[in-house]
């Protein structure tokens, strides 16, 4: 069989802290290391090629689907309704851009989303369901992997204290995201050291940006802005902590949890329906800042109910591992260009 020649268009990589990038960046390595005798890939090429997959929407991607001879893949990372909340932009720019990202997705042959609960959104929307594909994200083992032992010494070289119990959140800062009841909570938890690694990815136009930028310049004594930390730098981060706190409103499936599985750390996250199917439903979830101390207060005091959730991280991480994800990739790749829906 002839290799299958696969043009990635993306510009994800090229904006720190943020998931898209991230997802791009695993998904091209994975292609790269298992897939040789499968596939040739190239990044933003106009040469001839297979399939031409976008991993952003940018208007240079979508006039290379329209003129393109082969198939089109767009891997939908966002909706319409999930830039709620993360960008701020004039109302008629705001609602033409969300139209626009609608067309960008009908103009594709194929949609790859990473949480099977956004086809019912999507088909709403106008998009066809045969066109929809679910693959979810994956992290290398590799990048993101427990070290447990060096915990002292990571949080040393890390500047962090020895004995604190230390929760961390990670991702833009934005409104969306929850950041100002992470806040809230820490301001309810001063014996706790809090620390939000992530920053400003799209600067001004950010949601919520000017209070953000305050809350930031003056945060509460126990909570830390480390600003966008390179992502080869982040598995230290996820071993030096004992907890990832998830507070979002609105996301599809979060980087952040899958790279906290993989180094077994555990998480809490918000009670969004979103999480159910793609995490079995077995993690601490919350639905206010209250819940939230609560679940909190349960890991740091119970050392068994903490073990049981290091235990679950290793469920999630060898669920979506490398080997089971890349299969799907192969399967889905080699059924488009033989255009079997």
């Amino acid at each position: 069989m002839n290799k299958i020649k696969i043009n990635m268009l993306s510009m994800a990589d090229q904006v720190g802290g943020q998931g898209v990038g991230s997802a791009y960046l695993e998904l091209l390595n994975l292609l790269k290391k298992k897939g040789k005798k499968d596939f040739e890939i190239v990044v933003n090429k106009g040469t001839k090629y297979d399939i031409l997959h976008a991993h952003t929407v940018e208007p240079r991607n979508l006039f290379k689907m329209l003129l393109t001879k082969g198939k089109t893949v767009c891997y939908v990372h966002f909706l319409p309704n999930t830039l709620d909340g993360s960008i701020h932009l004039p109302k008629p720019i705001f609602a033409i851009f969300k139209k626009y990202v609608l067309y960008f997705y009908k103009k594709a042959d194929y949609l790859v989303v990473v949480n099977p609960s956004f086809k019912k959104e999507m088909i709403s929307l106008g998009l066809k369901e045969e066109k929809i594909f679910y693959i979810p994200n994956f992290v290398s083992t590799k990048n993101f992997y427990p070290k447990k032992q060096d915990k002292e010494k990571l949080r040393k070289k890390l500047n962090l204290p020895e004995k604190a119990f230390i929760i961390l959140g990670a991702g833009q800062v934005q409104t969306r995201k929850g950041v100002l009841d992470f806040i809230e909570i820490a301001k309810k938890r001063k014996d706790d050291l809090f620390l939000w690694a992530g920053g400003f990815s799209f600067g001004n136009i950010t949601d919520g940006y000017e209070e953000l930028k305050k809350v930031m310049e003056n945060p509460p004594e126990n909570v830390r802005f480390l600003g966008i930390i390179p992502r080869n730098e982040m598995n230290d981060l996820y071993n030096a902590v004992d907890l990832l706190l998830v507070p979002s409103y609105n996301e599809l499936f979060p980087m952040t949890i899958l790279e906290t599985a993989s180094t077994n750390t555990p998480f809490v996250l918000r009670d969004l329906e979103l999480y159910e199917e793609i995490l079995f439903n077995k993690y601490p979830k919350a639905h206010d800042n209250k819940d939230f101390i609560e679940a909190i207060d349960t890991l740091k005091k119970n050392p068994k109910e903490y073990q049981k959730q290091v235990e679950y991280t290793k469920e999630i991480a060898s669920y979506y591992s490398e080997d089971a994800i890349y299969k799907k990739w192969k399967k889905f790749y080699t059924d488009v260009v033989n255009d079997k829906k």
